[in-house]
C-alpha cells in the first residue's frame, strides 16, 4: 500500500509558529484555494474534536471524491483522519505540527489503496506524484513560498524515532 509524507521546514523568519501553521492546516475548506486539483472541500459536521468533510479533488482524467472524518488535537497539533466512504478502498494518515528549535516542522502522511490491484504498479506511482505535488502547493498556499520541503525518501512514515519531536 502506497504512503506519501510529505515534510516542510517553517522558518521562524517566515512569521507562522507552530500554533499559526496548525490552524491554517485545520482550515481545509481553505485547501481548494492553494491548487486546482483540489476542487471543493466542505466541511459538513463539527464537535468535539472531530470535523467529517467532503473532497472533490482531480485526478487524472476525472475527479475523485469522498468523505473523511478528522480528529483534531490542538494540544498535541495533530489531524488524523481516515476516508468514511468514496473513491478509494482506504485512505488515511495525520498532519502533524511540531517546533523545532524556532522553526516548524509540518509532516503530511497518507495511506492510500486505490482499490485498483492489477493496474496498481502503473496508478500508484502517479496517485503518490499527485498527492504529493498538491500538498506541496497546499502547503506553500497556506504558510508562504518560502517554507522548504525536506527529503523524506530517506526514512519511512512520519513516527520514525529518529525524526525531530
Amino acid at each position: 500500500m502506497p504512503t506519501v509524507t510529505v515534510e516542510s521546514l517553517v522558518p521562524a523568519a517566515m512569521g507562522a509558529d507552530a500554533d499559526t501553521a496548525f490552524s491554517a492546516i485545520c482550515d481545509v475548506e481553505r485547501f481548494a484555494d492553494q491548487t486546482d486539483e483540489v476542487r471543493s472541500v466542505t466541511v459538513t459536521a463539527r464537535q468535539d474534536g472531530t470535523q467529517d468533510s467532503e473532497w472533490a479533488v482531480t485526478f487524472r482524467n476525472g475527479i475523485l471524491c469522498w468523505s473523511e472524518r478528522e480528529r483534531i488535537d490542538h494540544s498535541a497539533r495533530t489531524i488524523t483522519f481516515r476516508q468514511l466512504d468514496g473513491d478509494f478502498e482506504r485512505f488515511d494518515g495525520e498532519w502533524a505540527v511540531v517546533e523545532f528549535g524556532p522553526d516548524t516542522i509540518v509532516t503530511f502522511t497518507a495511506h492510500f489503496d486505490l482499490g485498483m490491484p492489477s493496474l496498481a504498479a502503473i496508478i500508484d506511482p502517479i496517485a503518490e506524484e499527485a498527492l504529493r505535488a498538491s500538498i506541496q502547493a497546499i502547503l506553500r498556499g497556506l504558510l508562504g513560498e518560502e517554507l522548504v520541503f525536506l527529503d523524506t525518501a530517506s526514512y519511512p512514515a512520519a513516527s520514525d524515532a529518529e525524526r525531530p519531536s
